[in-house]
């Protein structure tokens, strides 16, 4: 998560809500998950131009 959060903003973008899904870390086995969250229109065409 932490990588995830450093490349974006190297490219100018903040996820607001990234950060681990708590579900994926109580589980028996754990298997952490990354929530990426929800994020403005703005942002998301910023993320898909830099994925572009």
């Amino acid at each position: 998560m932490k990588e995830l959060r450093a490349a974006l903003a190297e490219a100018g973008i903040t996820l607001p809500s990234l950060g681990l899904d708590p579900v994926s870390l109580a589980r028996e086995a754990p298997c952490p998950l990354i929530e990426l969250g929800r994020c403005s229109v703005e942002t998301a065409q910023r993320l898909a131009a830099v994925l572009r």
